[in-house]
């Protein structure tokens, strides 16, 4: 029967199985038990004293009805005392959720942050990074909102719902197995329900990231949009997409507003059943007043934790939904960790047969390259492009491996004759490690373009060397011919836009080049002597042929350095040792 149910429902299979997402919920859980603790137990204290009020109630009706004795102003005054306990039970939760809970979804986004830096980069991101936004924003929310609250709630209405059930057996066991009879239909079709309304949150959650993956574009290309008149085209766009968005939207709700009906009417008639039966049992003399009361709170406290049990499923649906894609953004693998590994100042690269693809289906991008970086030495690397010189950066940094042949990283010390291009070597260098990411330590790269982050030039700068002194970066920036910073009204503390706004492009590249310069120097607080091997991107792009030659003389006059230049200019190469010319591979 089930079969044939979810054959007509459509019910898809899952990405990930149902033990694969409790696993990962449970271990997300882990960092949130003290606000999860805290929520269950006022919510447990929250069941005790409602309960207590519906015998406070019954017994000040009785009371007053003269059906039991007492002392009427007494009953009133628990009534009140239980009223008031209830009130700061529910701004003790506030103040848990408030206090606790936000640090606990900053908490979880920092993890997933860290987990996505320390990732493998596979040369292409698998996701729009408007996507991966929404998901860390929206889906952590999701989760940790599930993990600290959901569940501890759900903790304390099962509590009210087994205390309302035994209470009401107590004054009348059939009406309280009559009013639970509708539960075991309930729940045999929630599984199917599940399934299916998984299926349609994860399509809307799916939609919503297309949303905003569109808007972030658009915004962040704004400039490109004017110029191309394309501001129609755009806003059509998202509507297009907000438009399916929409679609999803009304499926979803559709199915969710027919199983609520159906819930429903099940709960509306179990309720109309009590009231009968209590009113039958009154009319005979076998109930009180105080008595049909207490019925009726006490079926409405049962039937109330069922409705918010059942709401409960719209959660699970919702979490799983935001667990599945949280785990995909865990899907690349971890990249080698451990402690960096330094090589004495200064070092060289060595490629050995080096081939790379991204696909087979494209083609290599690299083939059978062979070069020696030699210590202290500056190599222009030039090419057409598509030749692949973005590639052999990824590679240099250990971004990506070499899918054929190697690269090491050796001591100045022992440095190998060069080798001439195209050439490998027959073995290893004794002083040669093949490179990884714990190498990284070694580079300074600079890359081509405007990279500058919002905040002032002195913030860009510490990103190179968090405790870099005033002087050092002067130096820098003289260095990087950056010197009209200081002429600047606020100076280093000039707070520039998203992507360097206030500057031009040839002062935000320098400033950017000086950051990257402060990676040379040795840190005492980061415990690390300065990186040796210098990669420029096309970092001077931006620049006039004067600056361009000032900056390059300052950064070559030491000879301390092993620098790479990525380049289209010729002019690049009369201030370089070596030249590598990188061919476009024709498939």
């Amino acid at each position: 029967m089930f079969k044939k149910l979810k054959s007509l429902l459509q019910v898809p299979v899952s990405h990930y199985g149902t033990k694969e997402i409790f696993r990962w919920l449970w271990a997300a859980w882990r960092g949130n038990r003290l606000q999860a603790v805290l929520n269950a137990v006022i919510g447990l204290v929250s069941v005790v004293v409602s309960l207590m009020q519906v015998s406070a109630v019954k017994h000040a009706i009785d009371v007053a009805s003269g059906t039991e004795h007492g002392n009427l102003y007494v009953a009133v005054g628990v009534m009140g005392a239980l009223i008031l306990s209830d009130f700061a039970l529910n701004i003790a939760a506030i103040w848990v959720r408030n206090l606790l809970g936000i640090k606990a979804q900053n908490r979880m986004q920092q993890a997933m942050l860290d987990r996505i830096l320390r990732s493998e980069w596979r040369g292409r991101e698998r996701m729009h990074s408007g996507d991966v936004l929404n998901r860390l924003e929206f889906d952590v929310n999701n989760v940790v909102t599930f993990l600290t609250e959901t569940i501890p709630s759900a903790l304390s209405v099962l509590a009210m719902f087994i205390g309302a059930f035994f209470y009401l057996f107590s004054m009348d066991w059939l009406l309280a197995i009559i009013t639970v009879a509708i539960l075991p239909i309930f729940l045999a079709v929630s599984k199917i329900y599940v399934r299916q309304m998984r299926s349609l949150t994860r399509m809307v959650r799916d939609w919503d990231s297309k949303v905003q993956s569109t808007l972030q574009e658009t915004i962040q290309h704004r400039m490109l949009i004017k110029t191309l008149e394309s501001d129609k085209v755009m806003v059509d766009r998202l509507e297009d997409t907000q438009s399916e968005l929409r679609r999803r939207v009304v499926n979803r709700t559709k199915f969710s507003v027919f199983s609520n009906l159906m819930i429903n009417f099940g709960f509306a008639l179990g309720y109309l059943v009590a009231f009968l039966w209590a009113a039958v049992r009154m009319s005979m003399h076998t109930l009180s007043f105080g008595g049909m009361t207490a019925f009726l709170q006490l079926v409405n406290k049962i039937q109330s934790p069922a409705r918010n049990l059942a709401k409960l499923i719209p959660a699970f649906v919702s979490v799983f939904t935001a667990a599945e894609r949280l785990m995909e953004l865990e899907e690349d693998p971890l990249e080698e960790q451990g402690e960096p590994i330094w090589v004495p100042a200064p070092c060289g690269l060595r490629l050995s047969h080096v081939s790379y693809a991204y696909d087979k289906a494209d083609g290599k991008v690299i083939d059978n390259l062979s070069f020696d970086f030699r210590p202290g030495t500056c190599t222009a690397v030039l090419g057409e492009t598509g030749a692949g010189k973005t590639t052999l950066i990824r590679l240099l940094l250990a971004l990506i491996k070499p899918k054929e042949g190697k690269i090491e990283i050796y001591e100045g010390k022992a440095s190998p004759q060069p080798l001439p291009q195209g050439e490998g070597l027959s073995k290893s260098h004794p002083f040669a490690q093949t490179l990884s990411p714990l190498h990284r330590c070694n580079f300074v790269y600079v890359p081509q373009g405007n990279t500058l982050l919002s905040g002032t030039i002195r913030d860009n700068l510490l990103l190179g060397k968090l405790d870099a002194t005033e002087e050092e970066m002067k130096t820098a920036l003289h260095i990087s011919c950056a010197d009209f910073v200081f002429e600047l009204p606020n100076g280093l503390d000039t707070v520039c836009s998203e992507q360097g706004g206030g500057l031009s492009e040839g002062q935000a590249q320098r400033i950017a080049i000086a950051r990257s310069l402060l990676r040379a120097y040795p840190s005492e607080e980061l415990e690390r002597p300065g990186s040796s091997i210098l990669v420029f991107d096309e970092a001077t792009s931006a620049l006039d042929p004067e600056t361009e030659k000032q900056l390059l003389e300052n950064i070559l006059s030491r000879h301390d350095k092993t620098v790479i230049f990525i380049t289209h200019r010729m002019a690049v190469t009369q201030y370089c040792d070596q030249v590598l010319k990188i061919e476009k591979i024709h498939h």
